[in-house]
């Protein structure tokens, strides 16, 4: 070919060069994917359907997590039920009277009970059960583990759901306690049980209202004491004389209280023969003074109640008998403290605690010659407010002393408290309490109700009775 010819056949600069036969098909192509993507994406016929068709398999899946869900939280609810109620059956009163392992026992077999009535499909295992006794209360644990059947498998890869639950119950554990109340019934007590009472006293024995003695004589006095040797049958003491004008003596309201008390002690029971009590006096004459029992350590608190109601001051022979010395609280003290055996913690009746309930207006008045403490009348007559030394000891035993202090009522008219008494008054109400245990210590004045007072300290006495380890 010439160079003409080439030229000829060649394109000039000027002339676009056309496209082949494959590019334009291309690109005729890609432009009518472009348009049928964009009617597809625009298009909304049947949205629907193609959702659904999408979200089929989630929401099987949520039906079937809802479903085994909703089985499992009613069988878990079931028994959890059944956990509660085998806690409870481990601290029921029949329960409390006995062993751990018998408490476990019952635990375990309330909820066998109760799982036994279960669909046949959820398969519980044996509880685990725990009883616990501390020296303050019994702890009981039931737990369980439990199987149901998963309807959808094969979408969550396992065929069952396990779920457990558990349930704990706490009950103090009754407390066996020894109360031995000992009630001083020495002639100070026989002074009349109330303000207005005492009052009336003083106004029957003074300016020649009423004559007393078989002497004759005129005697200013708030006390009812019981003298037995008069001389002649027309005379009166002044026992007597409370009785004639329906005057109480303080010791004829503590007698009162006593037998309220043991209702009160029958009535607060958790268990059985939980509470033992034994009463005792300082005699019931001035010629023997001593440590006297009204009614031995027994379960059977009903016959305390009925032998405390008659006890009374002890009698004298005449006024001013034996000098007077008729209230030996270090004497007292001591032998008490022989009687009452050796405390336990008070988890069981052969352990029991000890809780000494001791009831004075707190003023000794005996023959402690050297060892009184305050100025002596004659040589050997001590008027002395309690010497807590004694209280100490007993308490070193790991016995607890309830105090119920009957106020000493300040006799201002009277020379002989006037002289002998009142200089240490403000003392005698400090070592009542020093006497007492942490806690339990009460005094009450005329104006208040001793029965009241005595229930309030027994429960306080109650209420704080284990020994901690």
């Amino acid at each position: 070919m010439s160079d003409t010819d080439r030229l000829a056949t060649e394109p000039t600069a000027a002339e676009p060069q056309r496209p082949g036969r494959w590019a334009g098909r291309c690109r005729h192509l890609v432009v009518a994917c472009r348009a049928g993507i964009g009617r597809f994406l625009t298009d909304r016929r049947g949205a629907t359907a193609i959702q659904f068709a999408l979200m089929i398999i989630p929401i099987m899946m949520l039906t079937g997590a809802s479903l085994s869900l909703s089985e499992v939280f009613a069988m878990r609810q079931r028994l959890n039920a059944a956990a509660d109620q085998a806690a409870l059956a481990a601290v029921d009163y029949g329960m409390m009277m006995q062993t751990a392992a018998n408490a476990q026992t019952a635990a375990i077999n309330q909820f066998a009970s109760q799982a036994a009535q279960l669909n046949a499909t959820v398969k519980v295992a044996n509880p685990t059960v725990t009883v616990t006794d501390s020296i303050t209360a019994r702890t009981v644990v039931v737990s369980y583990t439990a199987t149901v059947p998963n309807p959808f498998d094969g979408l969550f890869g396992t065929n069952l759901i396990t779920f457990s639950g558990s349930s704990t119950s706490v009950t103090n554990l009754p407390v066996y306690i020894d109360f031995y109340l000992l009630l001083d019934n020495s002639p100070s007590m026989a002074i009349a049980a109330t303000t207005d009472g005492i009052a009336q006293m003083v106004s029957l024995t003074s300016a020649n209202k009423y004559k007393t003695y078989d002497s004759g004589s005129e005697y200013k006095c708030a006390f009812a004491c019981h003298e037995t040797d008069l001389a002649s049958s027309s005379a009166y003491s002044l026992y007597d004389l409370a009785k004639k004008y329906s005057i109480d003596k303080r010791i004829d309201v503590v007698a009162q209280a006593t037998s309220s008390l043991m209702d009160t002690a029958t009535a607060t029971q958790v268990v059985s023969n939980q509470y033992r009590a034994a009463v005792y006096t300082f005699g019931t004459t001035a010629q023997n003074i001593d440590l006297t029992q009204i009614s031995a350590l027994t379960t059977n608190l009903s016959s305390i109640k009925t032998a405390s109601s008659s006890i009374d001051v002890m009698t004298v022979p005449t006024q001013g008998y034996n000098n007077d010395q008729d209230t030996d609280l270090n004497g007292m003290l001591t032998d008490i403290n022989s009687v009452i055996a050796t405390p336990g913690d008070g988890s069981t009746s052969a352990k029991a605690s000890k809780v000494l309930f001791f009831v004075s207006d707190g003023v000794s008045d005996a023959a402690y010659g050297s060892a009184c403490k305050k100025t002596l009348s004659g040589s050997t007559r001590c008027q002395e407010p309690i010497e807590t030394s004694y209280c100490t000891t007993i308490k070193n035993r790991g016995i607890r002393i309830a105090v119920l202090y009957t106020t000493y009522y300040p006799l201002t008219d009277n020379g002989w408290y006037n002289s002998w008494i009142a200089p240490f008054q403000s003392e005698i109400a400090t070592n009542m309490q020093a006497c007492a245990s942490p806690g339990l210590y009460f005094e009450v004045s005329p104006s208040d109700g001793i029965s009241t007072a005595m229930n309030a300290l027994f429960q306080r006495a109650v209420g704080s009775a284990r020994i901690t380890q």
